[in-house]
């Protein structure tokens, strides 16, 4: 089913707006989004517009108002397989990006252009340049949490699913692999027969977190399960008991059902896969994401009532950069 297949179909839903919340927000906050749902859900049938969020919006976000979520490889697939005329991005500046290097032809909107990333800032083109100069010959394998200039000057790029998979399809004994250096260190520890050149880039996020943190929560919590994004310091990796992207952990917690789970990443994935397993205690380390919190309901229903802020990438950025992200696509 294409993307606003999947999209009409909820639409076509008889729920009340305030509805879908049900289980996942207390009755008196539903009062509350349920108007300003019920607005963007009409505005969405006007501008035949597709609202895309990523794993870390809040509940009333991703549970009231997204058509589609998922992580980052799922939007970049979901924003080249859409056929609306206008995408509603919650999630950061370079996701809104990579919807619009993906379909060119739409009009792709980001509610608050000052979320941004601090990953995406560590690194330019001309980081990219030098590090060709110094390993010449290596593929360079961006990390999607990066600009569509970044991406331009790039290979191919990977997400933290496909991370593993991108590495070995390019069939060399060596890559660049830019900009996080935990994910990156992560990737490394996976293929042990392909030296992998790191950048020195970090979230600030995950990068807070610590191995010493894991032991205490296994400490006080007897028998949890935890969970940890790659782009985690080692020490945290190492203390885990799965490493993987979101997608990864949102489908390990539904098909385990862990009497009790610690995710180690941003705070709001713990309360959009909780409505999945009711029977799971959530353990919550919580290190927020200030960009990621800029979206909200309020400034997704006042970005389709007023069409801003439209992404704009420049013509020959996008081609180079689809070019990139089209060849992930195709590994995985």
């Amino acid at each position: 089913m294409s993307a606003t297949a999947t999209a009409t179909a909820r639409a076509s839903l008889p729920v009340l707006p305030a509805d879908r919340l049900a289980g996942v927000l207390p009755d008196i906050e539903r009062h509350i989004v349920g108007p300003i749902i019920a607005d963007i859900e009409r505005l969405k049938q006007e501008r035949d517009a597709i609202v895309l969020a990523h794993n870390y919006m809040t509940p009333d976000i991703f549970h009231g108002v997204a058509d589609l979520a998922g992580d980052s490889l799922q939007l970049a697939r979901m924003a080249a397989e859409t056929d609306a005329s206008v995408i509603v991005m919650a999630g950061v500046h370079f996701m809104a990006e990579t919807a619009k290097i993906l379909s060119p032809d739409r009009t792709v909107l980001i509610p608050d252009l000052k979320a941004g990333c601090s990953l995406a800032e560590s690194i330019t083109p001309d980081d990219i340049a030098q590090l060709r100069r110094a390993h010449p010959g290596a593929p360079v394998i961006t990390y999607v949490n990066t600009s569509a200039a970044v991406k331009a000057a790039s290979d191919i790029t990977c997400t933290s699913s496909n991370a593993v998979e991108v590495v070995r399809s390019l069939g060399t004994d060596k890559v660049i692999f830019i900009p996080d250096r935990y994910l990156g260190s992560w990737v490394a520890s996976q293929v042990p027969d392909i030296e992998v050149v790191i950048y020195d880039g970090a979230c600030e996020v995950h990068e807070r977190f610590t191995g010493a943190e894991v032991e205490e929560l296994r400490t006080l919590h007897d028998g949890v399960a935890v969970l940890a994004h790659p782009e985690c310091p080692p020490d945290v990796l190492a203390a885990a008991d799965v490493v993987g992207s979101t997608k990864l952990m949102h489908d390990w917690v539904r098909d385990h059902q862990p009497s009790s789970v610690a995710m180690i990443t941003e705070c709001s994935m713990a309360d959009n896969v909780a409505a999945d397993a009711p029977d799971t205690e959530f353990i919550r380390p919580c290190n927020m994401c200030p960009h990621m919190k800029r979206i909200t309901i309020q400034n997704i229903r006042t970005s389709l009532e007023t069409m801003t802020h439209e992404v704009v990438v420049d013509p020959d950025t996008a081609a180079r950069a689809r070019r990139a992200v089209e060849a992930m696509l195709a590994v995985a």
